[in-house]
């Protein structure tokens, strides 16, 4: 007998994936967590029956979140990460030695063990002595920052559940207040294909529009994600993620992606028709 995960995008629309076994599955008192091996895209993780991660295609996500404000900043010195608790973003973030110090705030604790068993691909970096996990709401947590960090990066769920805070102007107005004079903040943004993901991204690009002067959208492709089409937030106090992106400066670190170049970074916020005239409706 064949076992297969499937996840709804749409009412009309799922995606299935086969799978071999389930590794994991437990309840934490936010939400169900699973851990799942396939075939295709090895071992993923579920929160809610929502696709977080795959082995296959994690490195796209973790890689377009972290690198593109990484190499437009020119100092970052202090980082806020807000959900992330696969470890992902920290994986990244810990290849750059003038990073000093990263705070990384996950609601959740039982994630983070159920991926440090699972996934060790993602959660292989929580021993980093610049690293301090604390284990509490990202929206309460943020409130009471300013002027501390040069970028906050914010690898939240979707918009519903724990994650939905995430997405409300309080919360981008909070972010903007923790950030110093010439701060960054990186949110996942959605997809922008399907009405009700489109719809998301709406609200969110209007919340952040209203709050930072300088309000950018980009993308990237990540086949387990609804329709594959995905966006990322990058909102700043001052730099500006085409004008300032030091392509030397980065390429001069001789750190290696499998999907990242400063190439494609330019490329990523070139994006298509429906997206820049979905994102005008709002602007």
């Amino acid at each position: 007998m064949e076992f297969w995960f499937s996840e709804n995008h749409t009412p009309n629309v799922q995606i299935s994936i086969r799978v071999d076994k389930q590794l994991y599955s437990g309840k934490s008192e936010f939400q169900r967590i699973d851990v799942f091996e396939s075939p295709e895209f090895g071992r993923f993780l579920t929160l809610d029956g929502y696709m977080m991660l795959t082995e296959k295609d994690e490195f796209i996500y973790h890689e377009m979140i972290t690198h593109v404000p990484m190499a437009v900043h020119p100092n970052v010195k202090k980082v806020l990460v807000i959900g992330a608790g696969d470890g992902g973003v920290v994986r990244e973030l810990v290849r750059y030695p003038e990073i000093e110090s990263i705070d990384m705030v996950e609601i959740d604790p039982l994630v983070v063990e159920v991926c440090k068993k699972f996934l060790p691909q993602t959660a292989c970096r929580f021993d980093d002595p610049r690293l301090t996990v604390h284990y509490e709401d990202g929206l309460r947590f943020v409130r009471f920052k300013e002027n501390e960090y040069d970028l906050i990066i914010v690898d939240s769920t979707d918009p519903f559940g724990p994650g939905e805070g995430l997405f409300t102007k309080e919360f981008y107005g909070n972010c903007f207040k923790a950030l110093k004079a010439d701060g960054i903040l990186i949110n996942q943004h959605e997809s922008p294909f399907y009405p009700e993901d489109a719809a998301a991204c709406q609200r969110a690009h209007k919340n952040i529009v209203e709050t930072f002067p300088i309000a950018k959208v980009y993308q990237a492709h990540i086949p387990t994600y609804p329709s594959g089409h995905w966006l990322f937030g990058f909102a700043s106090k001052k730099y500006h993620p085409l004008k300032d992106l030091n392509e030397t400066r980065w390429n001069m670190r001789s750190l290696t992606c499998r999907y990242y170049t400063t190439t494609l970074h330019k490329g990523a916020f070139y994006i298509p028709a429906y997206v820049e005239d979905m994102l005008k409706n709002v602007e």
